[in-house]
Formats: structure tokens, C-alpha cells, sequence
């Protein structure tokens, strides 16, 4: 704790109960008790001064408005704090929640980190510093994102509307700002956590519910106009619809799986699904989603586990998006058989990555990320809010 300048007297007893517990809250709990003697070196250290009974005076002012001191009672008389807001476990929740967010640069990912420690005891501290873990998880560079959030929070509080410019990455890492460079101006709705990225969704140009990015945002301003209005069941209904926010044509589908599978189906669309056993043991399911690539990649990862059955032109659909993945019989006739092929070793010598000051470097190859139309992932919720 940084000392204090101030004169003694009046002014240190008015601030010395707080100083009192600030020094009990961070470094006392049921385990690790202070006496008396080393919370007045703490005090002195902060250049204020205090005895055996200002300490008690103070401990008993603190008890009396609501802020529990406990106390073992000895030849030297000990005190801990136990109410806390957030326990150590919690506390890790936290901080595991923020290393594995991508949207979190790695610069503000160690500075809430190392506000979340502040919040525990020291003993506590030192175990989650201990128990700290690492995630495999690419931050995004944007530190721009929290300016970001505060602005466009506020504007949905106000129910203004918002302005942006909007940009993705090229292959140099340099910003390509879409829509000519001009700002998108659209009415925000929601902030919205999903798949590692942060998403403002908002009522734009066209009809529904569009999706942006908010790493890929600058410039976001506040703007006069009212923003317009859409009916809550609206942004209810949208995340289990649209998968990694890209839309689509809002179908009712019906899917069938192995009841082994059930648990995958429930962690995407929630308990509240119409399921129906079949005959063979495998279960029938009816959900509403935004046929989308995504969707269509999502069933795909089951490996057959689940089936897409209805309707037909879904069927369809999803049949043409997998011919589409399939590489054809020429392309695996071509393929090289040797992964010491000179297509594999052109890597060693050519290949780029994304470094933060836009320029390319020869570390490993960059993954671009999905485009969408106009700024908006899948062109929005396509269904009608007026």
C-alpha cells in the first residue's frame, strides 16, 4: 500500500478504521489471523499512527456499521476478515473466464487479472497466482475493444443510435475498411458473448437482426437519433437460431440421433426442445435455426451421429454444402503422396503471419476470418419485427 501524506490528528482518525480493514481484507482470512502488533506496523508504515486502543476503537466501529472483524483472543489479541465479496474458488472462475476470452487483449488480460487477485486475501492470492493456467487461446490486438463496450453500452442505455467504421484484416495484416470507408449507423439492441468473440447485435438496413464484430469497430460514436425498437422475444430467440452469428433463413428443422447424442443437442439449443423416441432407440428432435453454413458445419461435426431428416429443401441444402466440402477425384488423384512435396516444403520459405503493426513476418501461416455482406455476419435474423 502506497503511505500516506497527511497531518496527524483529526484527518488519520477518520481514515484510519477503513485503512483498518483494508489491511484485514487483504491480508487476513480464518487461516492467516494478524495480531495487533503487526496491523500497527502496517498502519506506521503507511505514516499513520495508532495503539493498542485506537486499534480496538477502530475494530469496534468497523463491527458496529456492518463490516465483520472476527477475533482470537490471546496474549496478543488477533483479527481476520471472513465475509468477502467473491470467494478464492470464485475468484478463479473469473480469471480462468478472462484468460480463455479471446476478445481480451493480452495486455488487458493481465491487468484484470491482476485486479481479480486484488480481491482475495493474500493466502488466497498467492493460491490462485499458484493455480494460474494458461489457455490456448489467440487474443485478438484491438485495445480499443473496452472503449468499444463502454460506448456502445451507452448508447443502449440511452437507446441512441450508434455510428462505426467497420474493417477486416488483409493478408499483410493491414485494416480494410468496408462500406467505402464510410460509418455504419444502426440502432444497437444487445452486447452479446458468443464463440470467444464479442458481438453488438442491432436493427440495420435491412429487415431483422444484424451481427458485428466488436474487435473489428473503430471510431464507434454516439448519435443523435433515437434508435429503433424490436419486440424482446426477438433477442431471446436469436442465439439459439443462429449459430456462430452468422444467419440465415429461419427454418423449423428436424433432426434425428442416437440418445448418446442427446446431451450435444441440449448444450446447443437449451432443455426447453420437443424430443420424440423412435422406435430404434434414436431420438427425433425439432428445433428452429438460421440455415447457415455454420449449422451446416455444426452437424457435420458429428461424424453421422446426428441426421438433418426435414424438411426437404433443408436436406437438400445441407447435401449440396457437403458435395461442395468434398475435394473431387481429381484433386485427391493430384494430391501429393509425400509430405516432403514441393507444395509442403514452399511453407518453409514463403509463408506469413498477422504481426501487429500490420506488416508480415515468417512465423507461421494466418487463418482469415469469415466474411460477411455489407458489414453483417449472414445478413441478420431474417424475420419480420415490425
Amino acid at each position: 500500500m502506497k503511505k500516506i501524506e497527511m497531518k496527524r490528528g483529526d484527518h488519520q482518525r477518520k481514515i484510519r478504521p477503513k485503512l483498518v480493514y483494508d489491511i484485514l481484507l487483504h491480508e487476513s482470512d480464518e487461516q492467516h489471523p494478524i495480531s495487533t502488533n503487526e496491523i500497527i506496523a502496517r498502519l506506521n508504515e503507511q505514516g499513520v499512527s495508532a495503539d493498542r486502543k485506537t486499534l480496538y476503537e477502530d475494530i469496534k466501529l468497523l463491527n458496529a456499521y456492518g463490516f465483520e472483524v472476527l477475533q482470537e483472543r490471546g496474549r496478543s489479541n488477533y483479527y481476520y476478515v471472513v465475509d468477502r465479496s467473491f470467494d478464492t474458488v470464485e475468484l478463479k472462475i473469473l480469471m480462468d473466464a478472462v484468460e480463455s476470452a479471446r476478445f481480451v487483449t493480452a495486455k488487458k488480460t493481465a491487468v484484470l487479472k491482476k485486479k481479480i487477485m486484488e480481491l482475495a486475501a493474500r493466502s488466497g492470492a498467492e493460491q490462485l497466482s499458484a493455480n494460474d493456467v494458461r489457455f490456448d487461446v489467440v487474443k485478438l490486438k484491438n485495445e480499443n475493444i473496452f472503449y468499444n463496450i463502454d460506448t456502445l453500452d451507452a448508447c443502449i442505455r440511452a437507446c441512441k443510435k450508434c455510428s462505426f467504421l467497420y474493417f477486416d484484416y488483409d493478408f499483410e495484416g493491414q485494416r480494410q475498411y468496408r462500406n467505402g470507408s464510410e460509418p455504419y449507423i444502426v440502432s444497437p439492441l444487445a452486447l452479446l458473448f458468443s464463440d470467444e468473440n464479442y458481438y453488438l447485435l442491432a436493427k440495420a438496413r435491412r429487415p431483422g437482426i444484424s451481427a458485428y464484430r466488436v474487435d473489428r469497430m473503430d471510431k464507434v460514436q454516439m448519435e443523435d437519433p433515437p434508435s429503433e425498437k424490436v419486440r424482446g422475444d426477438s433477442l431471446k430467440s436469436y442465439r439459439k437460431k443462429v449459430f456462430s452469428m452468422y444467419a440465415g433463413r429461419e427454418e423449423t428443422v428436424v433432426m434425428e440421433c442416437a440418445e448418446d447424442y442427446v446431451n450435444v443437442i441440449v448444450d446447443r439449443f437449451g432443455f426447453e426442445l420437443p424430443m420424440l423416441k423412435l422406435p430404434s432407440g434414436d431420438v427425433r428432435i425439432k428445433a428452429e435455426v438460421d440455415l447457415s453454413p455454420t449449422f451446416f458445419g455444426w452437424l457435420a461435426t458429428g461424424g453421422g451421429k446426428v441426421r438433418l431428416t426435414a424438411p426437404r429443401d433443408a436436406v437438400k441444402a445441407y447435401r449440396e454444402h457437403l458435395e461442395k466440402c468434398m475435394p473431387s477425384d481429381e484433386d485427391v488423384e493430384n494430391a501429393p503422396k509425400d509430405k516432403r512435396s514441393r507444395e509442403m516444403r514452399e511453407f518453409d520459405k514463403k509463408y506469413s503471419f498477422y504481426a501487429s503493426n500490420g506488416r508480415t513476418g515468417k512465423v507461421s501461416a494466418a487463418r482469415s476470418d469469415e466474411d460477411g455482406e455489407d458489414g453483417e455476419y449472414g445478413g441478420g435474423c431474417f424475420e419480420d419485427l415490425t
